[in-house]
C-alpha cells in the first residue's frame, strides 16, 4: 500500500507541462585560407533528425528557400555566390512540385577576397524554414560570425574597394513580406496556439541550462512518474498473482537454475519490448508532434476527460475492460512452442489478461505523455513496463525472497478501488482545461475544488471500511498500510478546504483553474475591496492573479504604460496553461515580486488560446500560415511568434514604450530570487 502514495504523486505531477521552444537546427562557422588574399567562409548546419531545410532554389509557391547574407564592406569582397551540398531532390507530395532539401548536415561555402590588413569580423546572416514530414516552423534568420585577425601580410587596396562595393549574391535575405505571399500549404503550417507548446523542446529557464538538457530533464521525469505507475500496476490483482505463478514455472520447468533465470530475464525483456512497440505504434499512428498538439485543444481535452472516467469506472468494479477472448486463445497456443518464441507469446499473454487493471494505468501514461514532446510515449511505455517485468527477473534469480511477498487477497481489489478515485480526480482536468479556453466558467475553481474534496472524502471513507463495493471483500481490519493512506487523504482534504474562499493551494497549483477564474476572485464577502477596485482600474483593466491590474489588450495597456510612465510587461500566457498558474500562485504572490508587478510595471497578459472571435475589422492573413486570423488567441500566437521567435507559454517580456526590450525575455522559472532579479534588471534598465 506504501507505493500508492507514490502514485498520487505521480498522478498530480505528471501533468505539468513546461515553456518550451523548438530549435532542429544549429550552425557553426569557420575560415579557410586559399592564399593569395582569398579565403573560404565555411556554414555547418547540424540539423536534427527527421527535420531538414530547403536548397536556396525553390520554385515559387514552394517553401522558403534558404538564403544568405554578407553586409558591404571596405574590407572584403565576395566572389560568386554560396555554394550548396549536393542534397536530396524529391517530388515533394504536399508542395505537389520537385524541391531539394538538407538533412542530418548541410555545409555551405562562400568564397572572399580579403582588402585589408586590419582584423575585422564579417556578421553575416542565413534565412531559413525548417520542416520535418509533419509541420514547418516559421521562418527565421540566425547571425553568421566570421573574425579575421590582423594580417602580417600588407594587402593592397584599391579605390574600387573604399566605396563598398561587395557584389550582390544570387542569395539576397528574403523579407518576411515575401514569405506571406507564398502558399504555404496547410499540412505544413504551424499551429500558433498555446496547443503547440508541447511539441517544442524546451527553452532555457537559465543561461546554464540548454534547451537539451531541460528537454531530457523533461522525458526523465515522465520516465520516474511512468515506472511508478508500473508499481501501482504490479498490485493490482491482474498481475499481482501472476509473479509467483510465472517465476515458478520456469524454475520447475528449467533444467537447471542458470536456465530458469535466463528465461525468466528473457520473458521479463520480451514484456518491455511488447510495451514499448505499443508506445512506437502511438507516436508513428498519430506522429510525433501531432500527439502535442492537444493540449488545448477541446475536443481532444473532452475525449480524454470521457476516457479517464471510463478507466476510472472500470477500476471501480462496475464493469471489466477486457480483450476478445479469440485473441487469447490463439496467444496462448503459441505460447506452448518451446524457446524464445514461446517466451514472447507469455509475455504478450500477461499483456493481454491483464489489460483490464494495466490498460487504464497505460491509457492515462498514453494521454500524459501526449504533452510532450517526440519519443515521450516511448519513455513512459519502457518505464512502466521496466517496472513491471523486474519483479519476474528478480524473483526468478532470487525464489527464496518470494516468501516475503503478501498473500493475494481482497487488498489486491482495494488497490484498483484507490487507482479509479485517483483517475476520477485527474480526469475533471481535462474538462477543466476545455471549459477554461471556451471560457464558458461551468468548471471554475470553487466547483473543481468542491468535487475533488468530494471525490477524496469518499475516498478516505471507503479506505477507513465505512464504504464496501460489491465485490469488496469484507474488511474485519484496517491495515497499518491502509490507515496510513487514509489519513494522508484526509490530510489532503482538509488542506483543500480553504482553497474555497480563495486559499492558493500551491502543492496543487496548476491543476485547479486559477484565482481569478472563480464565483468570487477576491474572496467571498470582501465587497468593500472589490467595489474599490472597480473604480480604481484604469479603462480597459481588470483585477488578474493576486489582484494586480492587468490589460488583455495590447494597444490599451501600451497607451496606460506612457500615461502613467511605467515599462510594459508583456504576459504571454494560457489558459489551460500549468506552468503559467504555477508561476502566478507560487512565483508571483511572494512579496518583493508582487510589489513590482503592482507598482512598477504595467501588466499585459495575452492569453494565447484564446477562442473570442475578432471583429471583423482585425482578421488578417497570418504571416506565418497565410490563413485567415479568427480567433484574438491567434492574434497574440502570432504577435510572440514573428516578434519573438518562440510560441512557448508562459515567455515574459519587459519593454519600453518604443517596444523596445528591456532586457531578455523570460521562460517559466519557478526561482523567485532568479525572477524578482530580472524583473529588477527591467526596471532598471527603463529608468536610465
Amino acid at each position: 500500500m506504501k507505493k500508492l502514495i507514490f502514485f498520487i504523486v505521480f498522478l498530480f505531477t505528471i501533468s505539468s507541462v513546461t515553456a518550451q521552444i523548438y530549435d532542429p537546427v544549429s550552425f557553426t562557422t569557420s575560415v579557410k585560407e586559399l592564399g593569395e588574399n582569398k579565403y573560404t567562409l565555411i556554414i555547418t548546419a547540424k540539423i536534427d533528425k527527421n527535420w531538414h531545410i530547403y536548397s536556396q532554389n525553390v520554385p515559387s509557391g514552394g517553401p522558403a528557400p534558404t538564403a544568405f547574407t554578407f553586409p558591404k564592406s571596405k574590407n572584403y569582397k565576395t566572389i560568386g555566390g554560396v555554394k550548396e551540398p549536393e542534397g536530396h531532390e524529391v517530388d515533394d507530395p504536399v508542395f505537389n512540385m520537385r524541391i531539394k532539401y538538407f538533412a542530418d548536415k548541410a555545409v555551405f561555402t562562400q568564397n572572399i577576397e580579403r582588402k585589408t590588413a586590419d582584423a575585422f569580423t564579417i556578421n553575416a546572416s542565413i534565412f531559413f524554414m525548417v520542416c520535418n514530414d509533419n509541420s514547418c516552423l516559421p521562418p527565421g534568420d540566425k547571425d553568421l560570425k566570421f573574425t579575421f585577425k590582423k594580417s602580417d601580410v600588407p594587402i593592397k587596396e584599391d579605390a574600387a574597394v573604399t566605396v563598398a562595393n561587395t557584389e550582390e549574391t544570387k542569395t539576397a535575405t528574403i523579407s518576411s513580406d515575401t514569405i506571406t505571399k507564398q502558399e504555404i500549404k496547410k499540412d505544413t503550417t504551424i499551429s500558433v496556439t498555446a496547443s503547440e507548446k508541447n511539441t517544442l523542446k524546451p527553452q532555457e529557464n537559465d543561461p546554464g541550462k540548454s534547451s537539451s538538457q531541460n528537454s531530457d530533464d523533461s522525458l526523465w521525469t515522465l520516465f520516474f512518474f511512468s515506472f511508478l505507475g508500473g508499481l501501482a500496476a504490479l498490485l493490482t490483482p491482474c498481475v499481482f498473482p501472476m509473479i509467483p505463478m510465472t517465476v515458478s514455472f520456469f524454475t520447475k520447468q528449467s533444467k537447471n537454475k542458470a536456465v530458469g533465470i535466463r528465461n525468466a530475464a528473457f520473458y521479463g525483456i520480451f514484456i518491455i519490448t511488447i510495451y514499448v512497440i505499443l508506445g512506437s505504434l502511438v507516436t508513428a499512428v498519430f506522429g510525433a508532434d501531432a500527439l502535442n498538439a492537444l493540449a488545448t485543444n477541446v475536443v481532444f481535452n473532452i475525449v480524454f476527460f470521457i476516457l479517464l472516467v471510463v478507466f476510472a469506472i472500470s477500476f471501480l468494479g462496475a464493469f471489466e475492460i477486457v480483450l476478445p477472448s479469440s485473441w487469447m486463445t490463439k496467444v496462448d497456443q503459441k505460447s506452448e512452442v518451446g524457446g524464445l518464441i514461446g517466451i514472447f507469446f507469455m509475455a504478450l499473454a500477461l499483456a493481454l489478461v491483464s489489460f483490464s487493471c494495466t490498460g487504464p494505468i497505460v491509457g492515462t501514461l498514453l494521454v500524459q505523455a501526449a504533452g510532450q514532446a517526440g519519443i515521450a510515449p516511448i519513455v513512459g511505455m519502457f518505464g512502466f513496463s521496466l517496472a513491471i517485468a523486474l519483479p519476474f527477473a528478480i524473483f526468478a534469480a532470487f525464489p527464496g525472497w518470494m516468501n516475503s511477498l503478501p498473500k493475494s487477497g481482497g487488498w489486491l481489489n482495494s488497490v484498483k478501488v484507490v487507482l479509479g478515485f485517483l483517475e476520477l480526480a485527474l480526469a475533471l482536468k481535462f474538462l477543466s482545461n476545455a471549459d477554461l479556453v471556451l471560457q464558458l466558467h461551468l468548471l471554475e475553481r470553487e466547483v473543481f475544488i468542491a468535487i475533488w474534496i468530494g471525490i477524496f472524502s469518499v475516498l478516505a471513507l471507503y479506505l477507513f471500511g465505512k464504504i464496501q463495493l460489491s465485490h469488496d471483500s469484507p474488511v474485519t481490519h484496517i491495515s497499518v498500510g491502509r490507515l496510513s493512506l487514509g489519513i494522508l487523504v484526509v490530510s489532503f482534504v482538509v488542506y483543500m478546504i480553504p482553497g474555497l474562499w480563495g486559499a492558493p493551494l500551491q502543492y496543487i497549483s496548476g491543476f485547479p483553474p486559477a484565482k481569478q477564474y472563480s464565483e468570487s476572485p477576491n474572496g467571498f464577502g470582501n465587497t468593500t475591496t472589490v467595489n474599490a477596485e472597480k473604480t480604481a482600474l484604469p479603462e480597459g483593466a481588470e483585477s488578474g492573479p493576486n489582484g494586480i491590474t492587468t490589460f488583455h489588450d495590447y494597444d490599451l495597456g501600451l497607451a496606460y504604460a506612457k500615461k502613467v510612465n511605467k515599462p510594459v510587461m508583456i504576459d504571454f500566457t494560457g489558459y489551460a496553461c500549468v506552468n503559467c498558474r504555477k508561476m502566478e500562485e507560487r512565483v508571483w504572490p511572494d512579496p518583493k515580486v508582487l510589489s513590482v508587478l503592482n507598482n512598477d510595471v504595467v501588466l499585459i497578459s495575452l492569453y494565447v488560446d484564446d477562442k473570442r472571435p475578432l471583429p471583423e475589422s482585425e482578421q488578417v492573413v497570418s504571416k506565418i500560415t497565410g490563413k485567415v486570423l479568427k480567433y484574438t488567441g491567434q492574434k497574440w500566437s502570432e504577435l510572440q511568434i514573428l516578434k519573438y521567435k518562440t510560441n512557448a507559454q508562459p515567455y515574459y517580456v519587459l519593454m519600453d514604450h518604443n517596444e523596445k526590450d528591456l532586457n531578455k525575455p523570460s521562460a517559466y522559472n519557478p526561482d523567485i530570487q532568479a525572477y524578482y532579479n530580472w524583473l529588477q534588471e527591467g526596471v532598471r534598465n527603463f529608468k536610465k
